[in-house]
């Protein structure tokens, strides 16, 4: 039939479909692993291609008091926030998807409205609000502000698990006698732990990530390492960006590829 998919279409007449599509891959990820090489260079300044390799901006941030101090903070932050933000976004998920009322569409959105509304306001309206309340510059009010901005991550994979899950296993479990808390616990949740998972780590690189929030309500012995990263890029030439932000984008990959290999087991 005129303008159905055939299946059988051969593969050389989609190449320019896997030509635009390994492009844009292209585009989004090269200017990425540029910045590797350019962690080993010799210079005092950015330099692609390095002329000489050598380890000194890597032997200059893990010797520096500083930019350890920021590191030990954005670790604590993405760690209290990875453990506040799942649980919250999952019950705000469940709620969400087996919630049957009018206002649900209304309290979606707003659920994840701080990953529409652009970060420099959310972060404008933080630092007045920690202002008047004095949590400013506090491992607290940063774990508080990188929460917002991951719930609607862990809200959006939650709810998609949770769309997958049958729930007739959930109602089986509560006529049996378990209440709804139990039955979610020992059915529901085992049942979508891939979910799970996938949101908390994505909550945890979210906290790491941010930068913008965190120019407003840190400093000092405070700052995170994303904060003092740019700081220091906009201060002066340090090399030592490149080593870490080289260390950050391991970090990442390491991430991705541990889930991928958790999420390739066969179920139980």
């Amino acid at each position: 039939m005129h303008g159905t998919f055939e299946i059988g279409v051969p593969v050389w007449r989609r190449l320019w479909l896997h030509a635009v599509a390994i492009g844009v891959i292209l585009f989004l990820i090269v200017p990425v692993f540029i910045i590797i090489p350019m962690s080993f260079s010799s210079s005092q300044y950015f330099e692609f291609p390095p002329k000489d390799f050598s380890l000194r901006w890597y032997e200059s941030y893990f010797h520096s008091v500083e930019w350890m101090e920021a590191t030990w903070v954005s670790l604590r932050v993405a760690f209290f926030t990875m453990l506040l933000a799942t649980p919250l976004g999952i019950a705000a998920a469940y709620g969400l998807t087996f919630t049957r009322h009018r206002a649900v569409p209304m309290l979606r959105a707003t659920v994840v409205a701080p990953m529409i509304i652009p970060v420099i306001i959310v972060a404008i309206g933080v630092f007045y609000l920690y202002a008047r309340i004095g949590l400013v510059n506090t491992i607290f009010g940063l774990v508080l502000a990188h929460t917002v901005l991951a719930i609607p991550f862990v809200v959006i994979i939650v709810t998609a698990g949770l769309r997958r899950f049958d729930t007739a296993l959930e109602n089986a479990a509560m006529s049996l006698g378990a209440n709804r808390f139990v039955a979610f616990v020992t059915v529901t949740l085992p049942s979508i732990r891939r979910s799970v998972f996938a949101a908390a780590l994505i909550a945890l690189i979210t906290s790491l990530d941010e930068v913008v929030v965190a120019l407003f309500i840190s400093l000092g012995e405070k700052a995170t390492l994303t904060r003092r990263m740019f700081a220091s890029l906009r201060d002066q030439v340090d090399p030592t960006i490149a080593a870490i932000s080289t260390l950050l984008i391991c970090v990442s990959l390491v991430v991705v590829a541990f889930y991928g290999v958790q999420a390739s087991r066969p179920k139980k």
